[in-house]
């Protein structure tokens, strides 16, 4: 184990995302949700196929044996991943990733509800606390005040969805990964993506002009290039080290908004993240302490959660 560049290889690859969300949100105004998870999934396959290649997994790595799995979590996530891509056309991008927060913490929800994870009161607690911190940062966009001719509510409903089709992904994933290589998961997502987001072809794809394709492509390419260090970062240090770094994204999703979009943080944005973040620590923590009593060969029964 090698914890320091485990955490540096996650850090780095929740950079890249945000700056992917970045140029997502940058030809946001001109090029439909459904043609920009196209070019983020497309551009992001030669990227994986070299590090597939790198590593020598080419040909093994893309063995499936669990076809219509990938196919679900495909279809879910590139759900998930069109939602989100709407919603950074009404909403600034702290906002965006602040909300999206939102899904680890439904992941621990739907677990319970569709894989029988016993979920007890502490849990539960940290899921409320972060939905109400989800309810913080999306309240002034919901609420009567809000100017509704600006899409805000409407932004607002998109990423949340979006959120809550990223945790029912993570519930197919978790069924996945007792039959399929982390290579062929990351393969075929991308594949089944590129394919699903073809379908919304006949609702307004545009030509677009020459800064908006070399965007879309850099989305792509910097978006396969975060998985695989994201992916890479698990080989080197435990999930429960490396999982409370992601929510540098926030810091990544703060700089940028201000400096490339003129983004203010309100009060309530950088409150309710923080409840979110704060819930989701708790519950990695959690994870980490039940993970350490499974572990125990003296102990039998359910863990308490």
């Amino acid at each position: 184990m090698r914890p320091l560049r485990g955490i540096a290889l996650k850090v780095l690859s929740m950079m890249l995302f945000i700056v992917m969300a970045s140029l997502i949100k940058a030809v946001s105004d001109t090029v439909p949700p459904g043609q920009a998870v196209f070019f983020r999934s497309f551009f992001a396959l030669p990227v994986i196929l070299v590090w597939l290649a790198w590593r020598q997994e080419l040909t093994t790595g893309l063995k499936t044996a669990n076809p219509l799995g990938h196919f679900w979590r495909g279809l879910i996530g590139t759900a998930a991943m069109g939602l989100g891509f709407a919603g950074l056309a009404f909403l600034p991008l702290p906002e965006v990733t602040a909300i999206g927060f939102a899904a680890p913490i439904l992941t621990v929800v739907f677990a319970a509800m569709f894989l029988g994870e016993q979920v007890r009161t502490f849990r539960l607690s940290a899921v409320a606390l972060g939905m109400v911190g989800v309810m913080i940062v999306i309240w002034p966009r919901l609420s009567l005040d809000a100017d509704m001719g600006t899409g805000e509510a409407l932004g607002a409903i998109l990423v949340l969805m979006g959120a809550v089709f990223v945790a029912l992904a993570q519930v197919f994933l978790r069924k996945l990964v007792n039959t399929e290589t982390t290579p062929a998961i990351v393969f075929w997502f991308s594949i089944t993506a590129s394919a699903l987001s073809l379908l919304t072809l006949p609702f307004g794809w545009v030509v677009p002009g020459a800064q908006a394709v070399v965007f879309l492509v850099l989305a792509g390419l910097l978006g396969g290039l975060g998985q695989v260090f994201l992916t890479s970062s698990y080989r080197f240090a435990d999930v429960s080290v490396i999982a409370p770094f992601g929510y540098v994204q926030i810091l990544f999703s703060l700089a940028i908004g201000y400096w490339v979009f003129s983004e203010v943080p309100t009060g309530p944005m950088l409150f309710g993240a923080s409840l979110v973040i704060a819930a989701g620590v708790i519950i990695i923590w959690r994870e980490r302490q039940l993970g350490l009593e499974r572990a125990k060969p003296t102990k039998a029964g359910t863990p308490q959660g």
